[in-house]
């Protein structure tokens, strides 16, 4: 129903801002006058009033009516014969009650259920009709009032322009308060792990063994003993050990390839093979990580376990070296493509000035567009960074699930992102320690992700007064 009243707002607005251009054209040259902005700028000024008034009803609907429908059904239990029990349960019998309605229902369906489904589809139609009715008379009402606004030549351009800026300005509102929620989430979860935990054995203990927190009862009271079991059960270090291990390898892989791939396209390489070789390395960007996970499970890790076995080395059948290899693959495109455009954004000026001094091309690169571009290539690395050590699919499928504190690229080890995966897999229960502790790890993403951005603007604005 939804998709049918946005189609007709869309094909109605569509038809205001033609009607409104030509209606302006056939005033102004009826009462003689000059109009006070473009005729196309009154076409938008009707249909923008038409169209917006109507999708934020439709919207504000979409959002709120559950929560009434759910609020009347559950009123309705409650003066019935379903007084004496609890929340929880009449919740439980609401979500019974729309199972029976949608025909997901498996089962028998007692007398007070079947007349809940019958009341639920009641308010549902109800709700529908009602939101039809105002959305039109909305669609009607706002486009008849912005007619007459147009029949007075009135100031369309500033009007527009100033429903952009309202519309530019929610945007910028929902985007920062969806950061805001997603902190706000993360923080009040790492807090209730956090008093179950102490911060400082999660961040500097050596032992990950969450499971051991999924098997307890919360509501029994724990002894000091069985506390510091607990406790020592969370030491994240082996999670923060590989993660900054296997981005260190894909780094390795990612930096020099693709910086040098960068500088090549940019300084040496002719227009037609600058035209070709761009595309194809940026392919790899839109290349699903999915793909990359089972590259690197079914085809890079037995490769380098059979190269190995050869030289008589003990290899894991899921090493850190394959995961870190194909995610410094996936993130070549992130260093180069962002690089090259650096590169190419140096002025031409420079470059000049050094040739006339007597200096070759590599030392210009070296000594004069390196320099310059060095701010968008710290930040291109630094993004590239943060995209290692949030992927997720890669290291899932590539590299293991046991928390293992080594340095040897040949081992089996996790980082964060695969923990959090584990963790959160399944039904859960987020009164856990263990599954807070999802929360707790994906909080120290965020604040390492932040610390890296911090440093990118820092280096950036350093030398950008140097060059500008």
């Amino acid at each position: 129903m939804n998709l049918l009243i946005l189609v007709f707002i869309f094909v109605f607005s569509f038809s205001c801002f033609f009607f409104g251009k030509s209606q302006i054209k056939k005033i102004a040259a009826v009462n003689n006058f000059k109009t006070k902005a473009l005729p196309h700028f009154y076409g938008f000024y009707l249909s923008l009033w038409c169209a917006l008034p109507a999708i934020l009803i439709v919207f504000l609907w979409t959002v709120f009516e559950p929560f009434i429908v759910k609020y009347l059904i559950i009123s309705g239990l409650e003066q019935s014969s379903l007084a004496d029990i609890d929340h929880d349960r009449l919740n439980l019998v609401y979500q019974k009650i729309k199972a029976l309605y949608f025909g997901t229902y498996s089962g028998a369906a007692s007398e007070q259920i079947q007349l809940g489904a019958k009341q639920y589809g009641s308010f549902l139609a109800m709700a529908q009709n009602a939101k039809i009715v105002l959305v039109f008379t909305a669609v009607i009402g706002f486009t008849l009032v912005a007619y007459k606004k147009i029949t007075n030549n009135t100031h369309a351009r500033e009007g527009v322009e100033s429903i952009f800026k309202v519309v530019l300005i929610l945007c910028s509102v929902v985007a920062v308060l969806t950061t805001a929620g997603i902190i706000f989430s993360l923080l009040i979860e790492s807090i209730k792990f956090f008093s179950q935990i102490n911060f400082f054995d999660f961040l500097f203990g050596l032992d990950w063994s969450p499971q051991k927190a999924f098997v307890r009862d919360t509501s029994i009271v724990l002894t000091a003993s069985e506390k510091q079991e607990l406790s020592n059960a969370f030491g994240a270090v082996p999670l923060f050990a590989g993660t900054g291990f296997i981005a260190l390898i894909a780094m390795s892989v990612a930096v020099p390839i693709g910086l040098f791939s960068a500088i090549y396209l940019a300084e040496y390489a002719g227009s037609n093979l600058r035209k070709f070789g761009k595309p194809v390395i940026e392919v790899l960007a839109g290349i699903p990580t999915v793909v990359y996970g089972f590259f690197a499970a079914l085809t890079v890790g037995p490769f380098i376990k059979s190269i190995g076995d050869t030289l008589g080395l003990d290899v894991s059948s899921e090493s850190a070296l394959a995961a870190g290899l194909v995610m410094g693959v996936m993130i070549i495109p992130f260093v180069s493509s962002l690089s090259d455009d650096v590169i190419n954004a140096v002025p031409q000026s420079l470059r000049e000035g050094s040739y006339a001094l007597g200096a070759t091309k590599s030392e210009t690169i070296k000594q004069v567009v390196l320099p310059a571009a060095l701010p968008g290539i710290i930040g291109s690395i630094l993004l590239a960074v943060s995209r290692a050590i949030g992927e997720t699919m890669i290291v899932v499928m590539a590299a293991g699930l046991a928390a293992n504190l080594t340095i040897n690229p040949l081992d089996s080890t996790t980082t964060i992102t695969t923990q959090i995966v584990m963790i959160l897999v399944g039904d859960q229960e987020f009164t856990s320690a263990k599954t807070q502790a999802a929360f707790a790890l994906g909080l120290t993403l965020f604040v390492v992700t932040l610390i890296l951005n911090f440093i990118a603007l820092s280096v950036v604005n350093k030398y950008r007064e140097k060059y500008d």
